[in-house]
């Protein structure tokens, strides 16, 4: 006997079929048990099996529980001010410079409490949880030395072992460089730590799952990431990239090189980076919220991602300066709306291809037997909805098989 039997619902499993890229099943069933999917199929089909319990849906339809694979979801503070400055003109790299941007997110981390940087976080953490995420990827970056990316990714694990969502965290300290550390002996000295003492200290202690890097003339230079890079294929830790998003920094190559589980942003990548990524299987995770809230005019161009057959996902870039987004539906709709894609892109982008950057789809990302139970039911009359309608919220939200 089952845990569950979901039934009287719609489902787009996302296990693409020829002339069917959501997988659609109309009229279904699902079995859950012990926290997993065993079974999906008509409601005829399921008819004979039994369950502790039935939930019947009312006609709704089913989708895996979304997945956020890239934000800066944990940080104190607010730069609210910054969004000010860019209505007034500034630019992107002209705030960094005068002082703002990562860095001032970093002081307001480093002075609040660990209890204080959770309390934060959670709330936002809600918000996503409310739009029918199941998993988030967090990035630390705010702390910049040993301390306080230790003291980011514990308050992520704190959330995970806390809340009804699947946190999934990775070590960003060549996020920025410090202010004391721009140049000569300062920024060798802060790419030592990073190679030397964080990537060691963090997998040591297993707080992270990934390692990710910000590849740009404001930030690290390609040599520079290669040295992370290394550091933590060195240390059992597949790699992740920031790539071309204020300009060509040949990143997307860089990131294929080293078999990169995902390049993201990616609004200057060229046919060269892109072929690249197909060849490594490297998936591009656009993020529109930074493109809106930036008014950027360079849009990631998915015509060649498409013809590569690169994977494309979708995430909010949820954090406090570019991206202070927290609607997983708004990120879909911004996508089709500013990026071009296809609504069944924008629901593959938070699913199937959002599992797969993040090393998951195994686990998560589509409705097949074996995966987790993670599922949300929406009052739609088609999935083509989800990109369509700004701020819709589930009907109902399944977590590990579980309402939650």
């Amino acid at each position: 006997m089952w845990d569950r039997l979901i039934t009287n619902c719609h489902v787009a499993t996302m296990v693409a079929r020829p002339g069917d890229p959501l997988g659609i099943v109309r009229n279904a069933a699902i079995g859950l048990d012990g926290g997993r999917i065993v079974r999906v199929g008509s409601r005829t089909e399921l008819a004979g099996f039994r369950a502790r319990e039935v939930t019947p849906l009312g006609g709704a339809w089913v989708t895996p529980g979304l997945v956020d694979c890239h934000t800066h979801l944990v940080f104190a503070g607010n730069r609210a001010g910054e969004h000010a400055m860019r209505r007034a003109g500034a630019s992107y790299e002209e705030i960094a410079r005068a002082g703002g941007g990562i860095v001032s997110t970093v002081a307001a981390v480093r002075a609040a409490s660990p209890d204080q940087l959770a309390a934060q976080s959670r709330r936002r953490l809600h918000a996503l949880m409310a739009g029918g995420v199941t998993t988030v990827e967090v990035k630390s970056g705010y702390g910049l030395d040993t301390a306080g990316e230790v003291k980011l990714l514990e308050a992520a694990r704190e959330l995970g072992e806390t809340e009804p969502v699947r946190i999934v965290p990775t070590l960003l300290a060549a996020h920025a460089l410090p202010p004391d550390a721009r140049e000569g002996p300062a920024r060798e000295a802060y790419m030592k730590s990073i190679v030397g003492e964080m990537i060691p200290a963090i997998a040591k202690a297993k707080l992270a799952t990934s390692v990710d890097a910000f590849c740009e003339t404001i930030a690290f230079t390609p040599a520079e990431v290669e040295r992370v890079f290394t550091a933590a294929r060195a240390h059992g830790l597949p790699v992740r990239l920031h790539a071309e998003q204020l300009s060509n920094q040949n990143g997307a190559e860089l990131a294929a090189r080293y078999k990169a589980l995902s390049a993201d942003h990616l609004e200057h990548l060229d046919a060269a980076g892109a072929k690249a990524m197909a060849a490594a299987g490297t998936v591009a995770v656009l993020l529109p919220g930074a493109f809106y809230a930036l008014q950027e005019t360079r849009k990631p161009p998915v015509d060649l991602l498409r013809q590569h057959k690169v994977p494309i996902a979708v995430a909010t870039d949820c954090n406090p300066g570019t991206s202070p987004l927290l609607n997983p539906q708004l990120a879909m709709h911004l996508a089709a709306t500013l990026f071009g894609l296809t609504p069944e892109e924008c629901l593959a982008g938070m699913t199937v291809h959002a599992a797969r950057a993040l090393g998951l789809a195994h686990e998560v990302g589509t409705i097949a037997p074996g995966k987790a139970a993670d599922l949300a039911a929406w009052r739609i009359e088609d999935p083509a909805e989800l990109a369509y309608w700004i701020g819709l919220v589930p009907e109902r939200r399944i977590f590990a098989g579980r309402d939650a």
